[in-house]
């Protein structure tokens, strides 16, 4: 079996992970997730995206909606919103639980990877999840119109309706990543970069340092593309691309991660995509990138590590 690495955020590195697990099996798998978009709310700590991937992976998220448990309540929510509270970020009952665990272990000293592995253990998840730091690093939205958003207010509050201009990752500290990210990438056979948007999911952990060098490094990097016939499944990231890139297409995708990657997957049906990104110096594999369930997902991922 191979030992993988991928980098992922959102419902489509969720769905990417869940195949990649099936794949290479969960203990071969080592998934670094994006913390760029944790938040404070409520009172908790919030880690959307590890919660996302660890939810999915435990085989218990709410996969209509993408995000949160499936079957969970909302009645703390609706509690605070009762009381006056602005409750524009949806947060259910189980889901709370999670983050208030998260918060008052990290309130203890316990580090964010070290109260991941724990959630992860309690929910079975035998895949490593590691968040891609113990730091502060958030990601933050510059609109046209000048205002500066955190990333929740820019995703769940405004819907990712305001233009982009910038996009910036802060944070408080060096911005170092996880204890065990690098040594996870440097060890994997194979790394996946996975169809998350690769602005606001995949950027903040090519930002920390040494990432970006361990990719370089490496001789079979993959990504796969986010990007279907000009068009996102999910999210903003056509739109940021056109915005940002220039051009919402799959090879604007690989061009913009560049020498990162050595293998680049576009969708089957993108087949004019192909020279383009042969032409960047990538081999190309055009596979049935659109992961209708779990089987699908698996058999993306079979295709991939055996390419």
């Amino acid at each position: 079996m191979k030992k993988v690495a991928a980098l992922a955020g959102g419902v489509g590195g969720a769905k990417m992970l869940v195949g990649l697990s099936r794949a290479a099996s969960p203990e071969n798998l080592t998934a670094v997730v994006n913390t760029g978009d944790d938040a404070n709310l409520y009172g908790v700590h919030i880690s959307p995206d590890v919660d996302i991937v660890t939810y999915w992976l435990a085989g218990i998220a709410d996969t209509a909606r993408g995000w949160g448990i499936r079957g969970d309540t909302f009645g703390a929510v609706e509690g605070l919103r009762s009381l006056g509270v602005d409750t524009w970020f949806g947060l259910g009952d189980r889901d709370f639980g999670t983050c208030l665990y998260r918060t008052e272990r990290m309130h203890s000293g316990a580090t964010l990877t070290t109260v991941t592995q724990e959630i992860c253990t309690s929910l079975r998840v035998a895949t490593r999840v590691l968040p891609m730091t113990d730091e502060m690093v958030r990601t933050k939205i510059v609109t046209d119109d000048g205002r500066v958003l955190d990333f929740q207010e820019y995703f769940v509050k405004e819907r990712t309706r305001p233009e982009v201009a910038e996009i910036n990752i802060e944070a408080g500290g060096p911005r170092r990543p996880g204890p065990d990210v690098l040594a996870a990438v440097g060890d994997a056979d194979a790394v996946v970069l996975c169809p998350s948007n690769p602005f606001l999911s995949i950027d903040p952990i090519l930002s920390l340092a040494g990432v970006r060098d361990a990719l370089r490094a490496h001789d079979n990097v993959v990504a796969v593309t986010p990007i279907v016939r000009g068009g996102a499944l999910k999210g903003p990231a056509d739109r940021l691309l056109k915005r940002l890139a220039g051009e919402a297409s799959a090879s604007a995708v690989a061009r913009y991660y560049g020498d990162l990657i050595d293998v680049f997957v576009v969708d089957a049906s993108d087949g004019d995509e192909v020279a383009k990104v042969n032409a960047l110096g990538l081999r190309c594999l055009e596979l049935d990138t659109i992961m209708r369930n779990h089987d699908a997902s698996e058999l993306l991922a079979r295709e991939i590590l055996s390419a």
